[in-house]
């Protein structure tokens, strides 16, 4: 019962949870084939209705909501958040499933924008509970376990409808199954004391991590007096103690919102006066406004290059193998010797001129194969590049830069996307097809590309030029006035 208890108390038992509840909620095996679902029997939607009306929506409500919700997030301590993002996820499935009218789908991407900015809570949950030594290695799991989630759903989906296993009904039904687990899971999650910016000082530090906090101390330093005293009284004690503590929170949180809010402010004019900082958050927002715009539309890519009724389609495969491929390129980072200040910037460029490339061969090809490969190498080039921008980015942060950083540049890659949005797929913009949006996409990432080799370029340069410098001052015949006794 003791070692129950050390381990509920430790860091193993919400990590556990974290990672039972990443698995469930990752596992989809109709993702990679909703685009032929929504436009075949199922739900018999043109795949202009798809395109123009219905995917557009996920993008506006993922910005409505992102700011909101990241200052919630915050604000509930994360727990109610979790719960919040499972409970959306549920509510996408149902209505993927029970209804078929284009407003309904609409909905139902409004609530999956709901989900995926919600997903902030799920990776801010850890530093709240977690002891600092074991922050690293926690979120190593929950990272792995949702990759495993991805696949597994990609793969499980792919195997059910190459076999005609379940019907897409079917798989969904599963879904909600897999997803009413999450739900449950998240539900046994502790509730967090502390939070980054609103509770930094609520409740008591995570085991092990030798931080003390002023509720923490009030409610401890209450109980212990109590338990000295009378027994009678030790209920009256407590309940005081805590109330003393209740409403000096209160008045903190009133006082406290404004201050958090001109300190996050003032973090955020800090953090992007690095003017390297400054470019790889750039290439950062650039570069995942391109990734999401690829990723949300190349299902219909793949429908339009091979209609699924005439193929057998592999989406499901491929979308497992670009998770390994990219997972494969992202660890890998981790083993190249390179100056990343001194390179970097040229590395992005030319890394990028080969997802244009790449890009522009899925668009124009007529082979499904030479699509999925593009695709493949596309998304691993992305994982290799945007992995060398966070190591970049977080060397110098502390945990609260780097999230606010984080939100900061996702939200502009969101901006970004949203004007590409509303500009190039809506219906009430200029409603492309998807070959004339493909090739915008595949001109984009070329534009990066040209940007950050130039931008490269200069920097080496001017390294280079600035290491001269030293060598021909010190060729110059030495100044008598001058000591040099200690020059080098």
């Amino acid at each position: 019962m003791d070692r129950v208890k050390r381990w509920r108390a430790g860091w193993e038992y919400p990590t556990t949870l974290l990672c039972v509840y990443g698995f469930f909620s990752t596992v989809k095996p109709l993702e990679p084939f909703l685009i032929p679902f929504l436009t075949g029997p199922d739900k018999n939607l043109t795949t202009e209705q798809v395109i123009n009306e219905i995917l557009p929506v996920w993008t506006y409500s993922y910005l409505c909501v992102l700011v909101p919700v990241f200052l919630l997030t915050d604000w509930l301590r994360y727990k109610p958040v979790v719960v919040f993002q499972s409970v959306n996820l549920l509510i996408t499935t149902v209505f993927l499933l029970c209804l078929w009218s284009v407003a309904a789908m609409q909905v139902m991407q409004f609530f999956y924008g709901v989900v995926t900015a919600t997903e902030v809570a799920y990776f801010s949950y850890i530093y709240s509970v977690i002891d600092t030594a074991n922050y690293r290695k926690a979120t190593s799991y929950c990272r792995s376990v949702q990759l495993l989630g991805y696949t597994v759903g990609a793969v499980l989906g792919q195997l059910l409808v190459s076999f005609n296993l379940l019907s897409y009904h079917s798989i969904l039904i599963l879904t909600i199954v897999l997803t009413s687990i999450a739900l449950l899971t998240s539900c046994f999650l502790p509730m967090p004391r502390r939070s980054m910016f609103f509770h930094r000082h609520g409740g008591t530090a995570p085991e092990g991590s030798g931080k003390s906090t002023d509720a923490g101390d009030v409610v401890v330093s209450a109980k212990t007096n109590t338990q000295e005293g009378a027994g009678r009284d030790e209920g009256t004690g407590e309940l005081a103690a805590q109330e003393k503590v209740d409403k000096e929170e209160g008045s903190a949180h009133a006082a406290g919102c404004g201050q958090v809010l001109r300190q996050l402010w003032a973090d955020f004019l800090q953090c992007y006066s690095s003017r390297q900082l400054l470019y790889w958050s750039v290439w950062w927002a650039m570069a995942t406004c391109g990734y999401n715009q690829t990723v949300n539309y190349v299902q219909v890519l793949w429908q339009h290059v091979e209609p699924s009724q005439n193929f057998t389609i592999y989406n499901g495969g491929v979308e497992a193998l670009s998770n390994l491929f990219g997972a494969a390129t992202a660890y890998g980072v981790g083993f190249i010797q390179v100056n990343w200040s001194h390179w970097g910037e040229l590395s992005l460029g030319a890394f990028s001129g080969l997802e244009a490339t790449a890009l522009f061969l899925m668009t124009f090809t007529g082979s499904i194969w030479v699509c999925y490969a593009g695709y493949v190498i596309f998304k691993g080039l992305y994982m290799l590049l945007i992995t060398i921008a966070m190591f970049q980015i977080a060397a110098d942060l502390s945990m609260e830069r780097y999230a606010l950083v984080f939100g900061a540049n996702n939200f502009g890659a969101l901006v970004l996307q949203t004007i590409i949005t509303s500009i190039v797929v809506d219906s009430r913009g200029l409603g492309l097809a998807i070959i004339p949006q493909f090739t915008i996409y595949a001109s984009y990432f070329a534009v990066i590309a040209v940007i950050f080799t130039l931008r490269g370029a200069f920097t080496i340069w001017k390294e280079r030029r600035r290491s001269q410098e030293p060598a021909s001052s010190d060729s110059s015949p030495p100044d008598p006035g001058v000591c040099h006794e200690h020059r080098l």
